[in-house]
């Protein structure tokens, strides 16, 4: 079912969507422990998700339902594990998620999920390896291949989310607040910000804001850079 009429993050009517959010994640990497519990918390904040939990076998494409779920959900949440680019089915779903981003308006917050932002974006990271892999799989298909590396390109230099080191559970819960925030048009709490604070570096770490050499002195204190982006940005972790 197509969209009509949807321009932006919260343009449309509620019943323009069938889900406020689709989940795209790594199933062997975090079906059982991180995804499952973001999913728990979405749901407790009375969001209506879409999380397929079904494993595809072996060179079966992407279903139907699952590209039709995407396109029709107000938010797509992609969590980016170690083995996320491995999987030419996360990757499908990434370049129709890729799409929607840019033609119907759709909202995409990446996740980093025990992997670090900026070495994934400057390096490919562990996803190089799973691209040389697919270009040897799929010779006769480069295009295919290159389509799912511009697909990744584009949806993980958008500001996101990174667990970092920080305590799992209050990073779910304030992932799973800020988005309630996000789709009831209401704006980020304080508490929220200081939990994904991270997120906001990683944005500024895209954006190539490099102020490392910069230091205030206060009270014979010094403050860094990322204690500087706290005390000036505005609290929003998600950037429409």
């Amino acid at each position: 079912m197509s969209i009509q009429g949807v321009s932006s993050f919260g343009s449309s009517t509620s019943s323009s969507w069938k889900y406020d959010v689709f989940m795209s994640f790594r199933g062997a990497d975090t079906r059982r422990n991180f995804t499952s519990h973001l999913y728990t918390a979405l749901i407790r904040e009375g969001i209506s998700v879409f999380k397929d939990d079904k494993e595809l076998e072996k060179g079966k494409p992407i279903s139907a339902e699952l590209l039709d779920a995407i396109e029709n959900s107000r938010i797509s949440i992609v969590v980016f594990s170690e083995n996320y680019a491995s999987s030419p089915w996360c990757l499908d779903e990434l370049v129709k998620i890729a799409h929607c981003k840019n033609t119907l308006g759709q909202k995409v917050i990446p996740i980093f999920y025990g992997l670090v932002p900026s070495v994934e974006r400057e390096h490919m990271g562990n996803f190089d390896k799973a691209f040389a892999k697919h270009e040897e799989d799929f010779r006769d298909d480069i295009e295919k291949v290159e389509t799912w590396r511009r697909a990744l390109t584009d949806v993980i230099n958008l500001c996101g989310c990174d667990l970092n080191d920080r305590n799992e559970s209050e990073f779910i819960e304030a992932v799973a607040k800020e988005i309630s925030c996000k789709l009831s048009g209401s704006t980020s709490t304080f508490i929220n910000f200081k939990i994904l604070l991270a997120g906001v570096n990683s944005c500024l770490e895209k954006l190539q804001i490099q102020a490392t050499t910069i230091k205030v002195q206060w009270r014979q204190s010094t403050i860094a850079p990322p204690l500087i982006y706290f005390f000036f940005l505005s609290p929003v972790v998600f950037v429409d």
